[in-house]
């Protein structure tokens, strides 16, 4: 391989490994005689399958991030080769489906024990749920989301980082929150800003790093106040907490 190969990754091998993830359908769509540039929601089910990701929860995320798909029915050829070559590039992964699957078990694996990654994949999924157009997520729908990436017991599926402390069920509270107080949409900043909570709440279950003054969204002061009116988190002591030091992260 020279230089030129070495920079630009495989891209023949993945143009036709993608080539063989496409399906009558994906080929009526084209059109005859026309290049096939994306797989619709049956062969991308079956590709998610075929590299061990269960489809029913966030694992599927996890191939969707790695082929940076732009929604949950539809993976493209840009993607896809893109995508790809950008592993092989960081991690010298071969162009085949061996070595694709090894690697996506191995980020599913990965998942629950790494936060960073964690992260990523789960701002990744905000841009698969809501429709192009639009700049949110329909409330029910990261709803759902929420439960595949931080369900408790509680949950249908549990998630692969639960937001549960010792004595909290964190997922459960939020649910039951929105659905007394909140009737609108999920923009990013919420989106992201929920998961930097969260994280926070799982070392301090009092929500003593919160404090009027930051610039947490206004549904999460809301919530932080509605917790506390239910007897979920009680205030810190004056003096002890109250959010010193622990800025809202940036998301």
């Amino acid at each position: 391989m020279n230089d030129r190969e070495r920079k630009r990754g495989p891209d023949d091998a993945l143009n036709q490994l993608f080539d063989r993830l496409i399906g009558d359908e994906d080929r009526a769509a084209a059109g005859a005689g026309k290049t096939v540039d994306a797989i619709d929601a049956e062969s991308a089910q079956a590709y998610i399958s075929s590299m061990g990701a269960n489809i029913e929860n966030v694992e599927a995320f996890v191939v969707l991030e790695i082929v940076r798909a732009d929604s949950i029915g539809q993976i493209s050829r840009q993607g896809f080769v893109d995508g790809w070559s950008s592993i092989y590039l960081d991690h010298r992964i071969p162009a085949d489906p061996a070595h694709h699957r090894n690697y996506v078990q191995m980020c599913i694996q990965n998942l629950p024990q790494n936060p960073a990654y964690f992260k990523k994949v789960y701002q990744f999924a905000f841009g698969l749920g809501k429709e192009p157009a639009q700049k949110a997520l329909e409330k029910d729908v990261a709803l759902v989301f929420w439960d595949l990436f931080l369900g408790t017991e509680s949950s249908d599926t549990p998630g692969p980082r639960p937001w549960k402390s010792k004595n909290v069920d964190w997922l459960g509270a939020w649910k039951r929150f929105l659905a007394e107080k909140w009737t609108r949409s999920v923009n990013k900043d919420m989106w992201n800003q929920m998961l930097a909570f969260a994280e926070k709440t799982m070392v301090d279950e009092t929500l003593g790093f919160w404090n009027e003054d930051q610039a947490w969204p206004g549904v999460i002061d809301d919530f932080v106040l509605w917790c506390r009116e239910e007897g979920i988190a009680k205030a810190p002591t004056p003096g002890t907490g109250g959010g010193e030091g622990m800025d809202v992260e940036d998301y």
